[in-house]
């Protein structure tokens, strides 16, 4: 039975390869991966817990796949690079984004987003815990963005939210913003901070809850197209 149709053309047509969503079952997940494998040389499944990636490494090396890995703990992606290279994966460099998070609860959607980003290409500068309690440490973190150049900057935060809409009016990039389910009580496992998101008046742009890898992706097409408008300015 055939379980997938890879989508192997979606770099050329989207800008992105295909990444695998890991909350599938094990072996679908070994047979996706080499498949993938025999027509690319990287691939990177998302939301993958230590007990999968154990048994996906386990058989792809049984089945004496050249390959290395790296895998996010906090973030669940694991990235898998075709052969034995020193340097595998390498991809091209679109720029650097920035990457915040309120609080500490929230480092996990972040590493999500930073990993993703890293394979796509994007540099990251990320400050963790900056929420709007001390508003201090949110002025400080913008100041050091603007001085890393970031283009773009993707803001997580849980609770009330607020976050993404005060450094979207400390800055004149992009902003990001993504909800997650921390919180309690009225904070329903992230409706309140999406809904604080969504009526921002300093126009963020809103992922889903707890949806890092798509603000990964959507700051890598941000940068990308950034990249190509001074190309060609500079033509």
């Amino acid at each position: 039975m055939k379980i997938s149709s890879i989508d192997i053309d979606r770099r050329k047509r989207c800008g992105i390869p295909e990444i695998v969503f890991g909350e599938k079952d094990s072996n679908d997940l070994v047979k996706i991966i080499k498949e993938i494998l025999n027509m690319d040389n990287k691939v990177i499944i998302t939301r993958l817990d230590k007990a999968k990636k154990a048994k996906i490494l386990n058989e792809l090396n049984r089945k004496h796949i050249n390959f290395k890995f790296k895998y996010n703990d906090r973030g669940r992606v694991l990235t898998i690079y075709k052969g034995k290279s020193d340097t595998p994966g390498k991809t091209e460099s679109v720029g650097k984004i920035g990457l915040i998070t309120a609080g500490t609860s929230d480092i996990n959607i972040a590493e999500e987003a930073k990993e993703t980003a890293l394979q796509l290409g994007c540099g990251v500068v990320e400050k963790y815990d900056v929420g709007i309690a001390g508003l201090h440490r949110a002025i400080k973190t913008v100041e050091k963005m603007k001085k890393s150049n970031v283009r773009c900057i993707i803001v997580i935060a849980g609770m009330e939210g607020a976050l993404p809409s005060v450094i979207s009016g400390l800055t004149d990039v992009p902003v990001i913003a993504v909800p997650t389910s921390v919180g309690y009580g009225t904070g329903e496992k992230g409706l309140a901070a999406i809904m604080t998101m969504l009526n921002s008046c300093t126009s963020v742009a809103v992922m889903n809850i707890d949806n890092g890898f798509g603000a990964a992706v959507m700051a890598y097409k941000i940068l990308k197209a950034n990249k190509k408008v001074i190309l060609a300015n500079n033509g």
